[in-house]
């Protein structure tokens, strides 16, 4: 008989796939014109997030001391790129979604290389191996064959077949987000126990890190003279980080549910939290507009 272990094995690259077909579906070459346009927005939303969210990390992990399996959790959430549902928040916020998607595809293209070094360093910082043991070079592949294929499928779709993708992205999309919602109902349902035992821990810890990617990524908009939408937006990206590629590699490259049971948490917390966010948005977007 397959354990419900096993299961998530074996449907946690395929969920992962149709995610970031989704995203590819919505990207097009044209779409990193604003690399152009507006380079040192589009740098502080790429480049920043790779010193910025480690380091934030790490003092977390410094000062709340957690258990094992949240600490190596929230180090590899912390690695991995931008979520995709970031485009949704910059949507709902009437903020800029263009530059949603543009910084989501270049932070999927930038985690290939930057995941498995970003590992090495966390090795060595905080003197304990996450349990990814294969050469830099070797996951660098891995990380091409999960990120780069799927989201570079998504585009040749929509390149090749343009208005079938423009139809059909939303409905992917949706199924993307009830893939991953079930995803997540099975990790959480492995380590129930586990995460029962440690919820108030890994939710605070989780809630701090979204607040704090939050604030430094609307501080960064700041510097680099972004707009109001460019701000919210890239806040948006530092604080939404993509579970579903931190899932896959506990899961299918470490082998470690409980890594990917602190991912499913940290979404959890990061939902209602962003919810939030695009509400005080639109409240003072419409505020502006009555007087």
């Amino acid at each position: 008989m397959i354990s419900l272990r096993s299961v998530v094995e074996i449907v946690t690259p395929v969920i992962a796939f149709t995610l970031l077909t989704a995203v590819g579906l919505y990207l097009t070459p044209s779409d990193f014109a604003r690399v152009r346009r507006a380079p040192s927005v589009v740098a502080a939303g790429v480049l920043v997030p790779l010193l910025a969210l480690p380091a934030i990390a790490l003092i977390l992990v410094w000062w709340f001391k957690p258990d094992p399996f949240v600490e190596a959790g929230l180090l590899l959430v912390a690695a991995c790129p931008i979520g995709g549902i970031s485009n949704t928040y910059s949507y709902l916020a009437r903020a800029s979604t263009a530059l949603s998607v543009t910084l989501t595809g270049l932070s999927s293209a930038v985690a290939v290389g930057a995941i498995p070094l970003l590992t090495r360093v966390f090795e060595r910082v905080t003197r304990e191996p996450l349990g990814v043991g294969a050469p830099v070079s070797v996951l660098a592949a891995q990380m091409l064959f999960i990120l780069a294929l799927p989201i570079g499928l998504g585009m040749v779709v929509r390149h090749r077949w343009p208005a079938w993708a423009s139809a059909s992205s939303k409905a992917v999309q949706r199924l993307a987000f009830v893939l991953l919602a079930l995803l997540l109902l099975l990790i959480i349902t492995v380590e129930r126990d586990r995460i029962a035992s440690e919820l108030t821990d890994v939710m605070l810890i989780a809630a701090v890190f979204v607040l704090a990617s939050f604030v430094v990524g609307w501080l960064s908009g700041a510097a680099v003279g972004a707009s109001g939408a460019d701000r919210f937006t890239l806040a948006s990206e530092f604080a939404t980080r993509n579970v579903a590629i931190a899932t896959t590699i506990a899961v299918t490259l470490l082998g470690r549910t409980e890594f990917a049971a602190f991912a499913s948490v940290y979404f959890l917390t990061e939902l209602p939290i962003m919810l939030a966010a695009v509400a005080v948005r639109r409240w003072q977007q419409d505020r502006m507009v009555r007087r």
